[in-house]
């Protein structure tokens, strides 16, 4: 597991706990926000349901597959009052039936609708685009509006201290708003400059439940603007959660590759505490994605994780088709590193970190591995896996399997949960 995280206060969106570990001062390895403080939260996984919010029947029946597949946060789109009071009876049911998951209200265009909803759902995601307007004058950053000219803000910011709902600001590149436009055009540094300006505020109205997202289509973008924020953050002494994500980022392979990409660089460099993945396809495909992507940056164990070499000339067994039937036996067992390797070259080396090894010997011979430690060798191919899951079960790993879960057969050869 990655040992270190940037670390940042505790906020509570209902029921789910994320971030974390900021008792003021340095990390133990000396860089700000960083090694070791007090408890982090895992990453958590969010959605967003694609249902019509007014159709309260189908919202909340998508919920609960959200949260069959893993997610705990989910946001529904509010574009009105009428959306508001479909979202007080879509939280009444979520809570009656699912009170594990938090709720969030995405507010576009009318903030009147975000303190409508603050003390009804968990968390309010506005757009800082939406609230800042008109034109920055001679240019100059302390030209811009002190928390006295964002009345609509401050009114929210001051219910959701009240009611304990957390704020996201959520600061999209594709819409900046005319005052940060025409200082600093479309860039990175402009969303920084938003995302300050409210963080700036809501410290000055002493509310701490706020998490910060800078999506953009564009992962050098997204990443550059994330970076920036934590550079500008760390600066200002400000320790708030991030929500990772690329929006917009489109279907299937290339969708998953940018998510992947973008959400993946940051997460390795220890900042992120929420991600949302956002495909255009049914929302329940995002989860088993966003914890591939978890898994793959070493943040999450609740899968089988299976390492398993391209197989070349020097590959003793068919290592497809023999990878396929081993993630299908023992894909199961959350929390286990498995290497499958076809030779002895990428054998012991190479799977290091893996718990077992499966590894070509010799034609149609393998050698188990619990660790780099040999436990059996020249095991006939024929036999290897039925040895490899009587070792499992002779080290108390091995559970049976749920007959309702399926394994599939992930691009990322990471085994379902």
């Amino acid at each position: 597991m990655m040992s270190f995280r940037r670390q940042t206060i505790e906020v509570r969106i209902g029921p789910v706990a994320i971030g974390g570990g900021f008792e003021g001062g340095s990390g133990e390895g000396g860089e700000a926000g960083f090694g070791g403080g007090g408890e982090v939260h895992p990453v958590a996984v969010q959605s967003m349901c694609d249902t019509d919010t007014n159709d309260i029947e189908a919202s909340v029946d998508q919920i609960g597959r959200l949260r069959d597949a893993g997610c705990r946060i989910v946001r529904l789109t509010t574009q009105g009052m009428r959306e508001a009071a479909s979202m007080r009876e879509i939280v009444r049911r979520v809570r009656e039936r699912w009170p594990d998951v938090a709720i969030v209200a995405d507010v576009h265009f009318q903030p009147a609708v975000a303190l409508e909803l603050a003390g009804v759902v968990d968390k309010v995601r506005i757009n800082p685009g939406n609230y800042e307007n008109g034109s920055n004058g001679d240019g100059a950053e302390e030209a811009l509006p002190a928390s006295a000219e964002l009345p609509e803000f401050v009114r929210l910011v001051d219910k959701c201290r009240r009611t304990g709902t957390a704020i996201r600001i959520g600061v999209n590149h594709g819409s900046l708003s005319q005052r940060v436009m025409e200082q600093y055009g479309d860039t990175p540094a402009g969303m920084v400059a938003s995302a300050m300006r409210f963080l700036r505020v809501c410290r000055e109205r002493d509310f701490d439940r706020v998490v910060v997202s800078m999506k953009a289509s564009n992962t050098r973008v997204m990443v550059a603007a994330y970076r920036e924020l934590v550079r500008a953050m760390d600066a200002a002494d400000m320790h708030y959660p991030l929500h990772l994500g690329v929006t917009e980022a489109g279907s299937g392979l290339e969708g998953r590759v940018k998510s992947a990409v973008g959400i993946g660089a940051l997460l390795t460099d220890g900042l992120g505490d929420t991600i949302r993945v956002s495909l255009t396809e049914p929302p329940e495909n995002e989860i088993d994605v966003a914890r591939a992507i978890l898994q793959a940056c070493g943040l999450d164990r609740s899968r089988t994780e299976f390492i398993a070499c391209p197989g070349c000339g020097r590959t003793l067994f068919s290592l497809s088709p023999v990878l396929e039937e081993i993630k299908a036996a023992v894909g199961h067992l959350a929390g286990l590193k498995i290497a499958v390797m076809g030779c002895i070259v990428n054998g012991p080396g190479e799977m290091a970190d893996a718990d077992y090894g499966y590894v070509g010997a010799g034609p149609g011979r393998i050698t188990l591995y619990r660790g780099r430690e040999v436990v059996r060798r020249n095991v006939p191919q024929s036999e290897a896996l039925e040895a490899l899951i009587e070792l499992l079960k002779a080290d108390g790993v091995w559970t049976e399997r749920n007959a309702d879960v399926e394994i599939g057969s992930d691009a990322e050869v990471v085994g379902g949960r």
